[in-house]
């Protein structure tokens, strides 16, 4: 027979071979189906991301360059960014006001808001109508009058918002645009972040590929006796391994077909999951052509190949198979070829730092895919030496040591995804926490002080007192240190002088805000200081020069003069580092010791500590902001920033190693599935001959638990090596050899969820019925 008849004969009797071969087939191709649809998704990002993009950058408004100006047109429109946060969940938006009678529209809208109304994301509709939006309501008081379009958002779980409004002008902070779009270049990633990009996609698809040549192995034991009765007919060994491919091609050309159903299946549920701050549109997830066309490929003919490297380990003769006879040990030294090809590669790999212009992602990608793959290598071997020393024990724990001591390769085959996975993780973690200093800034601001940071322009300094008011009389708010602050200058200079003319800043508050920013020794309404900073002595005698005790001040602006006499009194203090780790100078007053109707405009800051015991403090103080002015910007203050692109690919990891572990946890399920149903006639024997069935299930467990404990042990010592020479890539060095102890535990818990999920089913087959055969 040809192999083209070979092949097919294999075909035919994974279709056609009686419930026994439809069943291991259809095993087979969920199995591989799970795999291909997560490979499909991956090979979507690309579009997803480029349609991501697209989208931001259409809707995104774009200021002239600095000293131009947009002129007023019937297209232009009149905008003011009113973007907050709602329960640590950003919540975007813009005012908007047509300035003609044609104005400039947004993606996503057909027309303008009008004044008092709002167009809204559907996430943001259905949040407002909820009772967990009312609190927002009151932040945004506009009637919805209608949804923004997919073509206008980011993602279907963006909060995003149009909102109208008549009272919108440049001199209430509004700008001027006469064109959507055209949203400025991408900040290119960071070469640490580059290498980090190339090693998550390795992480994250290896135990993909790894699982899926798992797979087209289901129930090798069972076809492997079946090829015996081949044998006995006539055929000779190099047919028999054909024929068993052909039935593993089969069952993967099935997992392909049934993978694209779960992948379009999936694609529209994922539209209303969120994972980590990410979501994506199902149209989004598009895959590359090129790319789904080599999935479509490849696994079949994988199926084919790793069926022939695993059937030149299987003597199959006419009376049965030499696979259930002791075989030789397994030889170690050649495993070890692919791991220290891994590890050279990476270590002869040009080294990177932030000055690298360029990338070549192919020895950092080959080296770990070498590692990891070789860690599947070495797991057969590590489970058969551990394993072949065990002797003695509880009954149930020498059945299982039995078991695994004439066949280790299914128990091995079965946890090398989940050491994989593992082995990926415990080295992303690493390269993570070497990377953590250089992308989380210390921004020396202190949260225990204050947690928010509000600032807002006004035309007086009334109204600035009247905000700080306003923030005092929030529900949930302990201490406000506000304060406004303008500049005065020396009325006596010459303006024609050469040189700056000398200017300081006035900040006006009251004694327990002032006592915040400076070490006064006393302090009562009504009085002043000059404030010096320690360690600043051409700061401080330009303070110096500006005016001294008993001098005067302008503070007046454009042109017209407003003298104010700085009491002579005034003592010099020292100023002290605020909450957000900021120090000033200049001249400190309290509300009394000068006419806050002198001031023509003024700058606003206030400094909230929130009561932590109150419920949505923080929601509250923005409330009032919002209340006050729209446009008024809100910051919450923290001790540590994160750079946004190390923030998003850290977010992006997290939500696909999420659904890696689904996957994992799925396959792992179907393969202790499709062992359970290989031993239901041995179950069964043990059964009727009187073995108890706990005795029973506690071995099964054991068999179970042996692999894994190796496994995740091998797992921890490959990503460990992994991992460090990844560092040693970019030059830093391991700050953390214990962060892999909550990965491994995550590891046993997938083992632990999987081994209960199978419990029920294995009790089911411990029943002396399961001699029955047809």
């Amino acid at each position: 027979m040809s192999r083209r008849s070979d092949l097919a004969m294999g075909v035919r009797f994974a279709v056609a071979g009686g419930r026994e071969s439809w069943v291991r087939t259809v095993l087979t191709a969920v199995g591989v189906a799970l795999g291909v649809a997560l490979l499909l998704t991956a090979s979507s990002v690309p579009n997803a991301m480029n349609s991501r993009t697209e989208r931001s950058h259409a809707r995104t408004v774009t200021e002239p360059p600095f000293g131009h100006s947009v002129p007023r047109s019937d297209s232009t429109v009149l905008y003011g960014h009113a973007d907050s946060v709602f329960r640590k969940t950003t919540v975007d938006g813009y005012l908007l006001r047509a300035e003609g009678k044609h104005p400039v529209v947004p993606p996503g809208i057909s027309a303008l808001p009008a004044d008092g109304t709002m167009l809204v994301s559907p996430a943001l509709k259905d949040l407002l109508g909820s009772d967990d939006g009312k609190l927002l309501r009151e932040r945004l008081p506009y009637r919805i009058a209608g949804t923004i379009g997919d073509a206008g958002l980011n993602d279907p779980a963006e909060l995003f918002y149009y909102a109208g409004s008549s009272t919108l002008t440049p001199h209430t902070g509004a700008h001027r645009l006469a064109h959507f779009g055209g949203g400025p270049d991408s900040v290119p990633l960071s070469p640490f972040l580059v290498v980090l990009s190339v090693l998550g996609c390795v992480v994250l698809l290896t135990p993909v590929a790894v699982f899926i040549a798992t797979a087209v192995r289901f129930g090798s034991d069972r076809r492997d006796q079946r090829l015996a009765s081949l044998r006995l007919v006539g055929a000779d060994t190099r047919t028999t391994r054909r024929v068993a491919a052909g039935e593993a091609f089969a069952g993967a050309v099935l997992g392909v077909l049934l993978g694209w159903v779960f992948f379009l299946i999936g694609r529209e549920l994922i539209g209303g999951v969120q994972v980590w701050n990410l979501s994506v549109f199902p149209s989004d997830l598009d895959p590359v052509p090129m790319l789904a066309a080599l999935i479509v490929v490849a696994v079949p003919l994988s199926a084919i190949a790793v069926t022939l490297f695993a059937m030149r380990a299987v003597t199959v003769e006419p009376l049965g198979i030499a696979r259930q006879t002791t075989t030789r040990r397994r030889r170690f030294w050649w495993r070890l070829v692919m791991p220290l090809a891994g590890l050279a590669l990476l270590l002869k790999a040009n080294r990177v730092t932030n000055k690298t212009e360029f990338i070549d992602p192919y020895p950092i990608a080959g080296g770990a895919i070498l590692i990891l793959a070789g860690l599947t290598v070495l797991l057969p071997w590590v489970v058969e030496a551990v394993v072949g020393r065990m002797r003695g024990g509880p009954v149930p724990f020498q059945l299982a040591t039995r078991r695994l001591q004439l066949n280790s390769g299914s128990a091995a085959r079965a946890v090398s995804g989940i050491t994989v996975a593992v082995a990926g993780a415990v080295a992303l973690q690493m390269y993570f926490a070497g990377l953590h200093d250089d992308f989380n800034r210390i921004t020396g601001q202190n949260p225990a002080r204050a947690q928010m940071h509000i600032s807002a322009s006004y035309p007086s300094a009334e109204r600035a007192q009247q905000m700080i008011h306003a923030f005092q009389q929030t529900k949930g708010v302990k201490a406000v240190i506000g304060a406004i602050e303008g500049y005065a200058d020396k009325p006596d200079g010459d303006p024609n002088a050469a040189g700056p003319w000398p200017t300081t800043s006035l900040t006006i508050g009251d004694c327990a805000t002032l006592r915040e920013l400076a070490t006064l020794p006393s302090c009562e309404d009504g009085d002043s200081f000059v404030v010096h900073i320690k360690g600043h002595k051409e700061s401080n005698d330009w303070v110096d020069k500006t005016v001294r005790p008993g001098g005067k001040l302008n503070v007046g602006r454009d042109g017209h003069p407003r003298l104010w006499t700085l009491p002579k009194s005034t003592p010099t203090v020292f100023a002290r580092v605020d909450p957000m780790g900021q120090t000033r100078d200049g001249i400190f007053l309290t509300p009394s010791a000068i006419d806050l109707s002198m001031l023509p405009d003024a700058d606003t800051t206030a400094l909230v500590k929130t009561d932590r015991s109150v419920p949505d403090a923080a929601d509250h103080v923005r409330n009032t902001a919002a209340g006050i002015d729209p446009l008024m910007r809100v910051w919450d203050i923290s001790a540590v920033e994160r750079d946004k692109q190390y923030a998003s690919i850290e977010n992006a990891l997290l939500a696909a190693s999420a659904a890696t572990m689904v996957l994992i946890a799925a396959s792992m399920l179907v393969s202790q599935l499709e062992q359970l149903r290989a031993r239901k006639r041995l179950l069964s024997v043990l059964v009727a001959f009187g073995t108890r069935r706990p005795t029973l299930g506690w071995s099964v467990l054991w068999q179970t638990a042996l692999p894994v404990v190796l496994g995740l042990a091998l797992a921890v010592a490959g990503g460990l090596g992994l991992g460090a020479a990844l560092l040693r890539l970019i030059g830093k060095s391991v700050t953390d050899w214990w962060g892999f102890v909550p990965l491994a535990g995550a590891g046993a818990g997938v083992i632990l969820l999987v081994t209960l999920l199978s419990l029920p089913p294995l009790w089911r087959m411990m029943r002396p019925d399961g001699l029955r055969t047809e």
